[in-house]
């Protein structure tokens, strides 16, 4: 045995074993402290009658679950052999992102949509259903979250006409649909951040449902051709005459035939009674 088939494997090549294990153990807790996050966030920006006493407990709550996302993150990283952490980091933008942007954080919630049965399956329509509730899950959760901060940052900004949540969502919904009214729009720079970023995850979430869409027509029209090529082959079968090859009337057509020219008198054969045989 060579020496290179009994180094231990070390660096690009070590196992990715103990970071599966912390994901597969975590995961679900990381998405309950995004719900309690995004519930959190809520209370804070919607009701402004809280006392100052939950302001304070409600603001802890937010800073654990930050800490517990960086935590996780960093822990992740560490456990990811040393030859592959910068391509884990590039390959976990979502991660990456719920670190350093709240929304982001409030996003890694749909992520427990992934871990139903059915949405695990790798036929077709699997595939179609978990893209198509993963992006209505994502654009739910994005624009609710993206209406809560730009209220929360307009509100009380001199000039403002986003002073509501109904404002707010209005306003998302016709950004993220690429309408744009301009009746109402924000004024402070942190506002117009938001805007930014629901305008590329408008771009993003109608590309997917377009594509989407599309992918079921094709697929539906493919069932459709297939079934009208299959009906089409049944019916000119069924015009075509049906054909007698019983074997036993065959042969039975046969053997009279033989019958019958063996019973043919032949010329010069002397008739039955004895007579002369006929002349020519």
């Amino acid at each position: 045995m060579s020496a290179s088939a009994t180094k231990p494997k070390t660096g690009a090549d070590a196992p990715t074993g103990r970071r599966d294990r912390w994901e597969a153990r975590t995961s679900t807790p990381l998405m309950v402290l995004g719900v309690v996050f995004l519930f959190v966030y809520a209370v804070l920006v919607l009701d402004e009658r809280t006392p100052h006493w939950l302001n304070v407990v409600l603001a802890c709550l937010m800073i654990a679950t930050w800490a517990a996302f960086l935590l996780d993150f960093v822990i992740r990283v560490l456990l990811t052999p040393k030859g592959r952490r910068v391509r884990f980091v590039f390959t976990r933008p979502l991660d990456l992102l719920s670190v350093f942007l709240p929304v982001f954080r409030a996003l890694r919630v749909v992520n427990l949509l992934h871990n139903v049965a059915f949405f695990r399956g790798h036929s077709g329509e699997a595939f179609r259903a978990r893209v198509v509730i993963s992006a209505l899950a994502y654009a739910v959760v994005f624009v609710f979250f993206i209406a809560l901060a730009t209220l929360h940052v307009e509100r009380d900004a001199p000039g403002a006409n986003i002073t509501s949540f109904g404002d707010a969502i209005w306003w998302a919904c016709v950004t993220v649909a690429t309408v744009g009214y301009g009746d109402t729009y924000p004024v402070t720079g942190l506002g117009r951040c938001y805007g930014v970023l629901l305008m590329i995850g408008g771009i993003a979430i109608i590309g997917t449902a377009s594509a989407t869409v599309v992918s079921l027509f094709n697929d539906r029209l493919g069932r459709m051709r297939h079934e009208a090529e299959t009906t089409g082959e049944m019916s000119t079968m069924a015009r075509q005459p049906a054909l007698d090859l019983d074997p036993l009337d065959v042969d039975s057509e046969i053997d009279d035939e033989i019958e019958e020219g063996l019973n043919r008198p032949q010329p010069g054969d002397l008739p039955p009674d004895g007579g002369d045989a006929p002349t020519r």
